[in-house]
């Protein structure tokens, strides 16, 4: 059952949400999947957070203190920040799982209140870091029903997302398997699909590869980019883990204790080795070379994925073979 129930506390049926043609409430800029794409962004953000501050009751300091931040329809948007940066705290408020103890958080320009809640959760899904958190039936299949079931859906339409959903995750033939006997990757894929089955609008994910093997994480991600390029999903995506973010990611927002430190697209965020630092966080392991090759004196620019680090060498090698024949 992937949507728990909470301690807060229409049913229309719709397709798979396409991509908007919406070009005012959309990020415009080219085509380029460049991770340091600039984004002009306009119209009301489909999440909105103001002045948030959150302190669990066993706490003398705030969880989230003064997060103010905006996402816009069809963003692909990493929060990185170390363990205990306030992750997990910031996005249980963008679902209603946590109650703010000061500000607020909109959802297409509403405020979340005890009213709209429900309205809000079907606009905006979590999967939780642990699948063992949210999958709990005993198949698969009646784990995704969970969701579409409590919206209220017709039968036909329930076992028709069911079936969409499955086919999304790549996960069809396993509608009876009990999850407990699945791995930790199918898990993650099944929790993802109970909320896919509810047509969020939004998607938000606590650390998805956390604990998964290299080939899961990989499925994962995959499956992630899918539902936001086929789907038009907004994706929020959780991690303290630099190397993931640049092939996901075009903006990145750096928590640390609790506070907002830095908004901007990945090559911002890791070009600024004070910024990281401050975090606890490090460079992806493709920018790290080329740190190393600058400190020995080599006039390279720092590159944070493999495909623009082969694009960087082959310009060094083909400088080096010019310089040659120079001489």
């Amino acid at each position: 059952m992937s949507t728990p129930n909470f301690p807060y506390d229409s049913e229309e049926t719709e397709t798979f949400p396409k991509e908007s043609t919406d070009k005012t409430s959309q990020i415009s800029g080219t085509g380029s999947e460049k991770s340091g794409k600039t984004f002009k962004r306009s119209g009301i953000p489909v999440l909105e957070v103001k002045d948030l501050c959150h302190r669990y009751p066993h706490l003398d300091s705030n969880a989230l203190d003064r997060i103010n931040l905006k996402v816009f329809k069809g963003e692909r948007v990493a929060v990185l920040g170390a363990n205990g940066a306030g992750k997990s705290t910031l996005f249980k408020h963008l679902n209603g799982i946590l109650r703010p103890l000061s500000g607020e958080v909109l959802i297409k320009g509403e405020k979340m209140t005890k009213k709209n809640l429900r309205k809000c959760r079907e606009t905006v899904g979590i999967v939780f870091q642990d699948p063992d958190d949210q999958v709990l039936a005993p198949s698969v299949e009646e784990d995704i029903a969970f969701g579409p079931i409590n919206m209220g859906l017709p039968r036909n339409e329930v076992e028709r997302r069911v079936k969409e959903a499955l086919e999304m995750v790549g996960l069809t033939g396993f509608e009876e398997r009990a999850p407990h006997h699945l791995s930790g990757g199918q898990k993650k894929l099944v929790a993802i699909a109970g909320i896919l089955a509810m047509r969020p609008e939004v998607i938000v994910l606590d650390e998805p590869t956390a604990g998964l093997d290299p080939l899961s994480s990989a499925r994962v991600l995959e499956l992630i980019m899918k539902m936001n390029r086929k789907l038009g999903i907004t994706l929020l995506l959780s991690t303290h883990d630099v190397d993931v973010v640049p092939y996901f990611a075009e903006r990145v927002f750096v928590l640390h204790h609790g506070r907002l430190e830095a908004d901007g697209s990945p090559n911002e965020i890791f070009s600024d080795p004070d910024l990281l630092r401050k975090a606890h966080l490090r460079l992806p392991r493709v920018a790290e070379v080329f740190e190393m090759l600058q400190q020995k004196g080599l006039n390279v620019n720092i590159q944070i994925t493999a495909e623009e680090a082969r694009d960087e060498i082959l310009q060094l090698v083909s400088l080096g073979h010019q310089k040659v024949k120079l001489e």
